[in-house]
């Protein structure tokens, strides 16, 4: 099988230096390029570190993109110039960033998931099932611990959760989103969604999602140990976007769930 060619964005990062050490352990792949949003004269695996742009880009079959949102939409930029696959791995978008993506994916094949982990998109199957089994009669919230590092919250995982509440219940999810609140020791229920996000340590990722009817509580959550679990994903992803036709998909349609 030839390989795929392969681009990784944020490369000094951590989810970047992961899917390095990932990558060049997966005979699939070959790096043909890294960048980063500034000069940096530094060489990984044999490779000369660049800027995103059209020459670092233009040798690829699929760029792997966790960086910041400003940085994200410029990468599809050049990325839908260039005919390119891009997965996309970063959170924090705007309304108006999602739609950009959305635009972009008419012209090329996109996978954005706010976590590659097939234990975390399970979760979210489940999270939809519970909360559309359990209906209005019990409130839910969404709970999640990161390393002190992280600079957005509710993290990406946290609000596709939400999201998987809302859709149980049939509800937008805008509609329903609560209060966003930053290390604190509890939070309350309430008709909306309300997220609690706690920063410490080098925590790589806690996420809980609770329902409860007042007479009792349903948990169910995600542990995760080890960051290579999310680059491995990105290479499934990755491998899996090959063979699509332009479009935005999810990991929801890699696993095929329905």
């Amino acid at each position: 099988m030839k390989k795929i060619n392969l681009s990784i964005t944020g490369c000094m990062g951590r989810m970047g230096q992961q899917l390095i050490k990932s990558s060049k352990n997966n005979k699939n792949f070959k790096i043909v390029s890294l960048t980063e949003s500034k000069i940096i004269n530094k060489k990984i695996v044999g490779v000369k570190l660049g800027l995103n742009n059209i020459d670092s880009f233009k040798n690829t079959n699929v760029i792997i993109d966790f960086t910041v949102p400003k940085c994200t939409l410029e990468i599809l930029k050049i990325a839908s110039s260039l005919k390119k696959k891009v997965i996309i791995g970063t959170t924090g978008f705007s309304k108006k960033d999602e739609n950009i993506i959305k635009k972009f994916s008419k012209k090329i094949p996109i996978l954005k998931a706010g976590n590659m982990s097939l234990g975390v998109n399970l979760l979210m199957y489940l999270t939809e099932i519970t909360s559309k089994s359990l209906g209005n009669n019990f409130l839910s919230k969404v709970y999640e611990v990161h390393h002190k590092h992280k600079i957005d919250y509710p993290s990406g995982t946290a609000l596709m959760l939400g999201k998987g509440i809302a859709f149980g219940k049939n509800k937008n999810f805008s509609n329903i989103i609560g209060k966003k609140y930053l290390n604190k020791k509890s939070f309350p229920y309430s008709k909306k969604i309300n997220f609690n996000s706690i920063r410490k340590g080098e925590v790589i990722g806690e996420h809980e999602v609770r329902f409860s009817s007042g007479k009792e509580i349903v948990r169910l959550n995600h542990e995760s140990f080890d960051r290579s679990l999310y680059s491995e994903g990105a290479l499934t992803a990755a491998m899996w976007l090959m063979t699509k036709k332009p479009g935005l998909y999810s990991m929801r349609d890699l696993l095929n769930f329905k």
